[in-house]
């Protein structure tokens, strides 16, 4: 949730975010309207039951002949009590939905648009020079590294089995991942794929892209797309020691997406898929701290993507394609020589205090006062590397070299045709 305090200090700032990301700016209004709405309904509630608690101690005092009225008037109190915190309790609803209704305010300098309106920041390597280049699902399958017929036959559309040395090269990438984040300092955490609602709902999931979350109904779980939901919960109702610095954790988990809204794209291979594994870079911080600790994440993210030697691009990802909790979001595309354009392997989103306010996650400030903290995550391998990896090391014999850094892992630095 965006901060009240920003949105009564400075509301054009919260507009002009809704009008870059393409959202109604009147919930600005909306919000404004239920803010005052639910303040009125606190302080009518409080003034009656002073007044009724006040009524109270004078029937006691009360002479003979005033006891009627003032017992008259406790009972009307009380009738006007219970009616004022039903008023309280509804204007309460109608606060948190219009609070919930509004995205994070996107930082300063984030291109206004949509998916197309990105600003290329950087790029890093050249394309390799390849006559016909083989895609992923052509080498792959000949080099015996994954089976889609056979993931479709088991499960469906969109799903795979890693086999052999793709198995083994996945793990390596992941674990070298794992390598990078702990020689920096992050916590390596399993977590739970299942989460609760409130969980989901705090990490800002189940907003206008609630479709894409697959949900256990008997249980009340969902299964998470990313681990960035669970290490989000991991503090949720908690105050947390920053005085160290950051806390980082990097979570390794498969995750689970239902891609309802991407019929008819990337239906070939593994880039967009329904399940796959990653490890993801979570940061709680001092707000102060969020946009330096960004920068971090992203480098950390394009010294992974320069072990593996593939040619990519940073770009900043326009408004509206953030996502609702984030306030920025920095991309690393990859070359993908198969389709003759970059395609996303990292996000790293800067969450600032929007998932923190909506999970109770707080610090202490240098005077001893919680204060609300900031959130950040950032993609440090997934299964969606294996298609960079494959088509830009690939060799005119159909055979693919292996990374210097993933050869320890995969026990060869040739995949060679079956």
């Amino acid at each position: 949730m965006i901060d009240l305090k920003r949105l009564r200090e400075d509301p054009d700032a919260v507009r002009r975010s809704q009008r870059a990301r393409g959202e109604d700016p009147g919930l600005v209004d909306v919000l404004l309207d239920a803010d005052a709405a639910r303040r009125a309904a606190v302080s009518a509630a409080d003034n009656l039951r002073a007044e009724q608690k006040t009524v109270s101690k004078q029937v006691g005092s009360a002479s003979p002949d005033e006891r009627p009225a003032v017992l008259e008037r406790a009972k009307q109190l009380a009738a006007d009590v219970k009616a004022a915190e039903a008023q309280q309790a509804a204007a309460e609803q109608a606060f948190t939905a219009a609070h919930m209704a509004i995205s994070n305010v996107v930082v300063d300098g984030v291109p206004a648009g949509g998916e197309d309106d990105y600003v290329v920041l950087d790029t890093v390597g050249t394309p390799p020079a390849l006559d016909e280049p083989k895609d992923h699902v052509q080498l792959g399958e000949s080099l015996g590294l994954f089976d889609m017929e056979r993931g479709a036959k088991v499960s469906g559309s969109r799903f795979y089995f890693l086999t052999g040395r793709g198995a083994l090269l996945q793990l390596g990438l992941l674990q070298l991942a794992v390598k990078l984040a702990v020689d920096n300092g992050f916590q390596l955490i399993v977590p739970p794929v299942l989460v609760r609602p409130e969980i989901m709902s705090g990490t800002g999931f189940l907003g206008a892209h609630a479709d894409e979350v697959y949900r256990v109904e008997s249980d009340d779980l969902y299964l998470v797309g990313t681990s960035e939901v669970p290490l989000a919960g991991y503090h949720a109702d908690e105050i947390l020691d920053l005085s160290g610095g950051p806390l980082r954790y990097a979570g390794w988990s498969t995750c689970f997406r239902r891609e309802a809204g991407s019929y008819g794209k990337d239906t070939r291979g593994i880039i967009r898929v329904h399940q796959f594994d990653k490890v993801e870079g979570f940061v709680y911080c001092r707000p102060d701290d969020a946009e330096a600790e960004h920068q971090r994440l992203l480098g950390w993210q394009q010294e992974m993507l320069a072990l593996i030697g593939v040619p990519y691009r940073v770009i900043d990802v326009a408004a509206g394609d953030l996502g609702a909790s984030a306030a920025r979001k920095f991309d690393c595309e990859a070359w993908v020589p198969s389709q003759q354009t970059y395609r996303e392997l990292t996000s790293t989103s800067n969450c600032t205090t929007f998932q923190a306010r909506r999970l109770a996650i707080r610090y202490r400030d240098e005077s001893g006062k919680p204060q609300t903290a900031a959130t950040l995550n950032g993609t440090l391998a997934t299964t969606r590397w294996l298609v960079a990896i494959l088509e830009n090391h690939q060799r005119p014999d159909g055979s693919v070299r292996v990374p210097d850094v993933l050869v320890p892992y995969v026990g060869i630095d040739i995949l060679e045709p079956h």
